[in-house]
This record gives structure tokens, sequence and C-alpha cells, in this order.
């Protein structure tokens, strides 16, 4: 399968990124994409509708794509992404620790919770980002041991989606996320930062792989003064 609409779209959303492309100005045209890339007007398209989708191109017709404004998207619920994506993209400098690292059996108490398949052994982490010597999110992991093979804390500090998908050459598939404002409880307060705050946003995620296992629930614990949802919506 070709994937070479994919290169040119990474190509071109990091050049956004990295801001040799300003907001509001006119990328190159097709036919100038089709020369600097050596490729079809097809697969140029193709790249432009996926950084269309994702809300970095406004493509106008007769006109060409312009660059949207993106630094405001700082967790993006409309797509899957790590949070060391998010963190390299916003440029944030987080901080990552595990105090929390073990093994657990999904009992019926944790299928109902989690939705992950009772029996099943899970690794259990908590994960503590920091920014600015403040801990403002606690993400509690639950990954299945028989899908992340021999996952490592050392790993868990850095990208555990990279890991499945670059050494484990999983693909994932999709998640569905609830969100919810809970009562801070005696974790978050162990583990956060919390100020004078006695609630947290809890962002709770169910993850699938490609053929429609669930192999990953997280629930992710904001401070509320550090949690900004913010998305990106097409009207079709």
């Amino acid at each position: 399968m070709d994937k070479k609409y994919i290169c040119i779209y990474e190509t071109i959303k990091n050049d956004i990124l990295n801001g040799n492309y300003k907001l509001g100005e006119k990328l190159p045209s097709e036919n100038e994409l089709c020369k600097i890339h050596n490729t079809s007007r097809g697969t140029v398209r193709r790249a432009l509708d996926l950084l269309s989708e994702e809300g970095f191109v406004n493509s106008v017709h007769g006109k060409g794509a312009f660059v949207l404004d993106n630094n405001q998207i700082t967790f993006s619920f409309g797509n899957i992404i790590s949070f060391a994506e998010v963190s390299s993209m916003t440029g944030n400098n987080f901080v990552t620790s595990v105090p929390i690292f073990g093994e657990i059996l999904i009992d019926a108490a944790l299928h109902k919770k989690t939705c992950l398949a009772e029996g099943k052994e899970a690794y259990k982490l908590y994960r503590v980002r920091s920014l600015n010597n403040e801990s403002i999110i606690l993400d509690i992991n639950y990954f299945l041991k028989d899908t992340v093979l021999n996952l490592t804390r050392e790993i868990a500090k850095k990208s555990i989606y990279k890991y499945i998908e670059e050494d484990l050459k999983i693909k994932i598939g999709f998640a569905k996320r609830i969100i919810k404002i809970e009562a801070a409880n005696s974790i978050d307060k162990k583990n956060l930062n919390m100020k004078s705050y006695d609630f947290v946003v809890a962002v709770k995620n169910f993850v699938y792989l490609n053929d429609g296992t669930q192999f990953e629930y997280t629930e992710s614990r904001h401070r509320p003064d550090r949690f900004e949802f913010s998305d990106f919506a097409r009207r079709r």
C-alpha cells in the first residue's frame, strides 16, 4: 500500500509546528507539492485531506490550502495521540515519573470499571506528569500483558505508544472517551499538587487494537486549572 502521502503529511505538519509555515500562510500549490515530493496529485491530495481533517490547514476551492491556528490544541480528543506527542507538539517540557508499576489480575470489579477482559493479567501503573516542578496530571494505566509484552518502568517514563507501534509492531485502532468532573480523592491529593482545588477533570480512555480488541484502560486525572479541552470539528 502506498504510504507516501503519510510522509508528505508528516513533512508539512512538522513544517507548520516548527513555524516554517505561519498562521494564515498559503501552502505551495498541489502542482508545486507534486514537484517537491516527486509524486502524483492524488497522493498530494490525500496528504492535504489528512492535514485538513486534523485541523492544520483549510482548503479553499480554487485558492489553495491555508495554515490554521493550531497552537491552542493541547489535548486532541478527535485522534489517538500519546502524551509524548502532545508535549512535543505544544513545546511543553513535561517530566514523567512512575511511582507505581506492577501487575494485576482483571477481576469482576476491575472488569466493570475498565471493560478489560475478566481473568486477564495486566500491568497497572501510575504516571505523574509534572510541568515547572508542579505535578498536574495523574495517569492511571492498565495494559493487558499479552498485548503489551515486556513493558518496563523505563518504557513507561518515555512513550508506551511508541513502544507498542515501533518495537512491538502493533497497530492501535481506536478509542472511546468519557470526560467527567469528579471530587478529588486521596490518590489525587497524594500524587498531584492540588492547591486549593477539591475536584479533578477525569478523562477515561478505552483503547482498542485494529481488530477491535481492547488492550488498555487509562484514566487521566487533571488538576482543573491546567486542563484545556480543545478540538477541531469540520462539517461534512
